[in-house]
């Protein structure tokens, strides 16, 4: 019998297994029908699983961890029976901002300690100057990029939220937040980074593999009930995502998946922007040629099994951020949220 399921994204290439089990037939096979909804920004996609207006969602591990624990105002439940990838963000800045650091770096501007004593100077020269804050964004308050720009801050002793203004941006709309120096920066996920470069008003700065490699990106998210009550739909579904994530490993595939990717109801972005994205080939920007960047984006099944070490670093973060006072029942509610064991009845 076929199922239907209706399955929320945003339009990342971390979305790319969801899109490949739907559009090269995975999800057929596994007899489920497969409705892709797009979504504008993360909290529409945890607010609209909450509510059952999706079946799963294609989420943050924060954002996850963070509605299960009601941290931000919203309680919502959630279970992680397969993750979605690890890693491919990256840091982007103005054109006009990244030229400014590199007349202020005291070497190379790719090491994220030269970097960051360079932001620390920019800053200080502002702050003496009577200039208003630099302002960098990230795609959801509680998000691995959030806790990544906290951590490269901190190489120059900056705080996110004190030294430097933040604002949260959903991904598709950051080009135009830097564009229009809403932002002088943002850390999001591929391909939006490129898109800016592209457009010819960012910088990339530093991938997220920079600082911290096998970081928790995106993971599957169902309802915590739903996911004890329809364990076969989220067995059939996670067996999709597995054979998707097989074929999405062949480069041979690499062109085809842009292709599927670029249509205007997936990420609407042209398919020479995230060919190479796929094939880990970054365009800089800044007057730097493109960069090769090995595992930029990991799809592999070890990446997808989920980790219950993930939530361990989620709530570190959160509380580096300010955003939480960790307790042992914080941890043991986020840890049992990833369900490694319908991962491995998928997979077997």
């Amino acid at each position: 019998m076929t199922l239907h399921l209706r399955v929320g994204f945003m339009p990342l290439i971390d979305s790319a297994l969801i899109i490949a089990a739907k559009d090269e037939g995975f999800a057929e096979v596994e007899g489920l029908d497969l409705e892709l909804v797009r979504e504008v920004s993360w909290s529409n996609l945890r607010d609209k699983l909450n509510v059952r207006l999706l079946d799963a969602a294609h989420m943050l591990g924060p954002a996850a961890v963070a509605a299960t624990l009601g941290i931000g105002g919203v309680r919502a439940p959630m279970a992680v029976p397969i993750a979605l990838n690890l890693d491919g963000s990256a840091i982007t800045l103005s054109l006009r901002r990244f030229e400014e650091m590199a007349r202020l770096a005291q070497g190379d501007l790719a090491d994220p300690m030269v970097s960051a004593a360079a932001l620390a100077a920019l800053v200080a020269r502002r702050r003496a100057s009577g200039l208003p804050q630099l302002t960098f964004s990230a795609v959801f308050g509680f998000s691995s990029h959030t806790y990544l720009l906290c951590e490269w801050l901190a190489k120059g002793g900056l705080k996110l939220g004190d030294d430097i203004r933040f604002e949260v941006v959903p991904p598709p709309q950051t080009v135009e937040a830097l564009s229009s120096g809403r932002v002088d920066g943002f850390c999001a996920g591929a391909p939006w980074n490129a898109a800016a470069v592209a457009a010819g008003i960012g910088a990339m700065l530093h991938c997220g593999v920079d600082l911290r490699s096998d970081c928790p990106d995106k993971v599957l998210a169902w309802r915590a009930d739903d996911a004890d009550r329809r364990s076969n739909a989220v067995a059939r579904l996670n067996a999709a995502i597995l054979r998707a994530g097989d074929w999405v490993q062949e480069p041979a595939n690499g062109e085809r998946l842009a292709l599927h990717l670029s249509r205007p109801d997936r990420l609407a972005l042209p398919a020479e922007l995230i060919a190479p994205v796929l094939r880990f080939s970054l365009i800089q920007g800044g007057g730097r040629p493109p960069r090769r960047v090995e595992r930029f984006i990991r799809f592999d099944r070890e990446a997808l099994k989920p980790n219950r070490a993930h939530a361990d670093w989620i709530l570190a973060s959160m509380e580096a951020a300010g955003q939480v006072v960790r307790t042992a029942d914080m941890l043991a509610q986020a840890r049992a949220m990833f369900l490694p064991a319908l991962f491995l009845d998928s997979s077997s």
